[in-house]
């Protein structure tokens, strides 16, 4: 079981934060995003489909609730 390794670990490599930091921005921006999208969309579809407003009535909130979403989400 003798484990030799040769790789960045061992050596002491220094991290690149900068590009750390850039890629957890990305993620938390594109989840923040995502939830807003996914949210957006089961609310319009709960009152397309079970509240009776159909279609176009669901496709009117999921406009409606994505304008909404982006000014909030911007502000923020």
């Amino acid at each position: 079981m003798d484990e030799h390794h040769d790789g960045a670990l061992e050596t002491g490599a220094p991290m690149d934060y900068r590009q750390h930091e850039q890629t957890y921005n990305a993620f938390l921006a594109l989840t923040k995003w995502g939830v807003m999208l996914v949210a957006v969309l089961m609310i319009a579809m709960a009152a397309g489909f079970f509240a009776g407003a159909g279609l176009l009535g669901g496709l009117f909130v999921f406009a409606v609730l994505s304008i909404a979403g982006v000014f909030l989400l911007q502000a923020g």
